[in-house]
């Protein structure tokens, strides 16, 4: 009994002080200044997050769908920009303003694809991504592959070697320093024929074998075939399809092969060089004395350099400035 009355008289304490805490007017005081804090910090928060949602419209893009061009063939397609509310909101709440530098995107892929067309030969990539990519035909020039693959990796480039399937099976040493320098190789025929003119078994053959020696050389799966001289019919690029290749040409030709001097060469790219070049080019003196300087000006002009398959993807290139629309 004595100890219920204690426990009695103990919960009494603590409901009377409890009671005049609540009740304390400095308490209160206390309680509406945190309210009084709180209360414009949320709002504004609320009111930033509700700005970088009214504004992401300004910087939104649509995704751009790969089609077939009446002149240009093959063109790729391009994601769009998506603003992400949330991770942008995250980013900017410390600051406590909205900073068009700070937002965040998501891509945004198109529905119509490479995949999607009908097998179309590849002239260059979407116009609209700050992108170029060199393609290298190799079926000879040994000696100048050493210095051109030292330039490249200087730069921190990757091409796409087109490799000729005799010159691969002669020199697989070769062949494999460049695929361990990191770069992408594709399919150039056997023999080099004019693949315009010969029968349908000998296309077959010709891509066959090669994509049989660069696999057992290299290790590497073709995805691109460029045909020799650039000279085809629609039927070597339908069975280059069947064969899970595309077909790559080219949108500035560097004519190495005519041995022009390194300056005449730079100028001749330089001067049509453009988002989503194609540049072709071989393992000559020219093109080996050529690609430092030529890789410096192109970079200066705001594109980037990457192999085929980067160049042709829908892969949006996000700039550090604003992607505001104009």
């Amino acid at each position: 009994m004595k100890g219920m009355t204690i426990q009695l008289f103990a919960f009494s304490v603590v409901l009377v002080i409890t009671y005049g805490t609540v009740q304390n007017p400095y308490t209160s005081y206390y309680i509406n200044d945190l309210k009084a804090e709180a209360l414009p910090v949320a709002r504004e928060t609320s009111d930033l997050y509700e700005q970088i949602k009214e504004k992401a419209k300004n910087y939104e893009i649509e995704p751009e769908n790969a089609k077939v061009d009446r002149v240009w063939k093959l063109i790729p397609g391009y994601n769009g920009l998506k603003v992400d509310i949330k991770a942008s909101y995250d980013n900017m709440k410390k600051t406590g303003s909205f900073d068009e530098s700070k937002l965040i995107y998501k891509q945004v892929p198109p529905t119509v694809h490479l995949k999607d067309l009908p097998p179309t030969p590849i002239y260059k990539g979407h116009p609209e991504k700050p992108m170029v990519s060199f393609i290298i035909n190799v079926a000879w020039g040994n000696e100048y592959i050493p210095q051109i693959l030292e330039t490249l990796k200087k730069h921190h480039v990757k091409a796409t070697f087109f490799l000729e399937g005799r010159w691969a099976k002669n020199n697989p040493d070769m062949a494999k320093m460049i695929v361990a320098a990191g770069h992408e190789i594709g399919n150039h025929s056997f023999s080099h024929p004019n693949m315009k003119i010969i029968s349908e078994n000998q296309i077959k053959d010709e891509l066959q074998k090669t994509n049989d020696v660069i696999q057992s050389v290299t290790g590497e799966t073709c995805k691109w075939f460029a045909p020799p001289s650039g000279s085809y019919r629609q039927e070597v690029v339908d069975i280059a399809s069947q064969m899970k290749m595309g077909t790559i040409m080219w949108s500035v030709d560097t004519i190495d092969w005519q041995k022009p001097q390194p300056h005449i060469l730079i100028e001749r790219v330089i001067t049509k060089i453009h988002p989503g070049a194609l540049v072709l080019m071989h393992p000559t003196e020219s093109t080996a004395k050529a690609l430092d300087q030529l890789v410096n000006e192109i970079k200066q002009k705001g594109y980037s350099l990457g192999d085929v398959s980067t160049l042709l993807s829908e892969e949006r290139i996000i700039k550090k400035q604003a992607v505001q629309k104009r």
